[in-house]
């Protein structure tokens, strides 16, 4: 074969676009991970995609006084390159975060885990609180206390990876946990983004699955399972992802 034809049919596939009608540019797509209210990059440490993607790990900052979900979850754009394809990813809070990023932004998908897309998902405890908001008069030590022995008892799954949660919650600011539940609590979305995929365990306490959406039901699947059921995340991910 002439070293020109050679040539040629190198360029090609250089330049060829792909079976999406995507011409390659050799990036991977970043998959920009947010964490649940008392867990870090830690909570992803099972997690494992498919090849052309790539992960971000965002941390989050203590909010301001009364700050209200939908302006903390404003602080995030400016770590989200917009300039490529990107997908969000967030479990708990996070997917709450994700959920209201989606207003500004433009992720070719939002996958939520263990979340919830709407106030009206969550359960019926928030709504109380918004009325006699008890948890404000709690001092902030004991708000991390309180989350620290309630974790245990609502999610007994977390046992499988105990030290992992302990470890995750003991470094969290108490005054960052006391301001994300009056965040939460406070939390008035009533619609959300068609690009939508939500992944939920049908023995999930914290967020009980009778009044949520789901696209995908994890049996058994608890408000840990991104740490104690990893494979079977990792797999309806993986699906959703190859589907873009």
């Amino acid at each position: 074969m002439h070293l020109s034809r050679i040539l040629f049919f190198i360029l090609f596939f250089l330049i060829a676009p792909d079976v999406s009608g995507k011409t390659h540019t050799g990036k991977d797509t970043m998959i920009y991970l947010f964490p649940g209210q008392g867990s870090d990059a830690r909570l992803f440490k099972h997690f494992r995609i498919p090849v052309g993607f790539d992960t971000t790990h965002i941390a989050y900052p203590v909010p301001d006084r009364k700050e209200s979900l939908a302006t903390y979850a404003l602080r995030f754009i400016l770590e989200i390159d917009t300039t490529s394809p990107f997908i969000l990813i967030g479990v708990s809070l996070g997917g709450m975060i994700c959920i209201e990023l989606a207003d500004t932004l433009t992720p070719e998908r939002v996958i939520i885990i263990s979340s919830a897309k709407r106030s009206t998902e969550l359960p019926g405890r928030y709504t109380f609180q918004q009325k006699i908001p008890l948890y404000r008069i709690i001092p902030k030590r004991l708000t991390k206390g309180g989350a620290r022995l309630l974790q245990g008892i609502v999610e007994p799954d977390r046992k499988h990876d105990k030290e992992t949660f302990k470890e995750m919650l003991k470094a969290k600011d108490p005054l960052y946990l006391k301001r994300t539940v009056d965040m939460i609590v406070n939390w008035n979305r009533t619609e959300y983004p068609d690009q939508v995929v939500h992944i939920h365990g049908d023995k999930d306490h914290t967020i009980p699955i009778k009044n949520v959406q789901y696209n995908y039901l994890v049996e058994d699947g608890s408000h840990m399972m991104m740490v104690t059921r990893a494979n079977e995340i990792n797999q309806i991910i993986g699906e959703v992802l190859l589907l873009e």
